[in-house]
């Protein structure tokens, strides 16, 4: 790997200390209690989506986890995580609310571009708003290609292409104009953030099907009707989410 990408890298694990410090670490708690999963930013239920089915006795593993409660949800729902982060911080706080609320799994600190588990580990590799924006998809996708076994699925939430064309660099949401080109948005470094990756469509069609996938489905998430403004990532509005997708999340088969 290269000295410029260890040093995004490293830029990135330091952005969510701050993060952890400031905002996951408060919220986790909620988050782990959650009576059922949900995605993204206005907490899209996963009864409305059906792209995890039925996990029981599934070997899973959460990409990018931060503190670790979309694996929590899995342990619970019978499936055999293994979260992985890049930040001790947030899993620090992820064994906090193992020992204080169960369950427990085993939590790895490891970059997703670089992961230390055996090939052919899992059924479902997941990822809610983890390696999908913060990981180079050239690095990552041949490695949740490694970790499944063939027919295994891979499940990813991220940003939307959209939405990463028409957030301004400084500070603030989507607006309702472009802020830069289409290709501009594959490798994006924030003003006093960190390095993130907004690949379009058709580069993740690409990238999927050049590490062996075969794609599924694309669900463009929306804000619902009666939803709020996130309590603190400042990515789009609930208005603007009304309009445009926020998110989207795939859904891909190991071939």
């Amino acid at each position: 790997m290269s000295e410029v990408r260890d040093a995004e890298i490293a830029l990135n694990r330091a952005v969510w200390a701050v993060v952890n410090e400031r905002f996951t670490d408060a919220a986790a708690h909620d988050q782990w209690v959650r009576p059922e999963p949900v995605w993204g930013l206005f907490a899209v239920p996963e009864r409305e989506l059906g792209v995890l089915g039925d996990v029981r006795g599934l070997d899973v593993v959460e990409l990018g986890c931060g503190t670790a409660y979309v694996s929590a949800w899995l342990a619970r729902a019978g499936a055999r995580p293994v979260a992985v982060d890049l930040s001790s911080e947030q899993l620090a706080t992820a064994r906090r609310l193992q020992v204080d609320l169960g369950p427990e799994f085993p939590l790895v600190q490891a970059d997703g571009e670089r992961l230390p588990l055996a090939d052919g580990c899992a059924d479902v590799v997941v990822s809610e708003h983890g390696v999908g924006a913060w990981c180079d998809p050239q690095r990552w996708l041949p490695e949740a290609a490694r970790l499944l076994r063939p027919g295994g699925r891979l499940v990813f939430l991220t940003n939307s292409h959209l939405s990463a064309l028409c957030v301004p660099d400084d500070e603030g949401v989507a607006g309702e104009t472009l802020l830069r080109g289409h290709r501009e948005a594959y490798r994006v470094h924030w003003e006093g953030g960190g390095v993130e990756f907004h690949p379009s469509h058709g580069d993740w069609v690409r990238l999927l099907r050049a590490s062996g996938f075969v794609i599924e489905a694309l669900h463009e998430i929306y804000a619902p009707d009666d939803g709020s403004d996130h309590e603190f990532y400042e990515i789009v509005s609930q208005r603007w989410a009304g309009r445009w997708p926020a998110e989207e999340l795939w859904v891909a088969t190991r071939g």
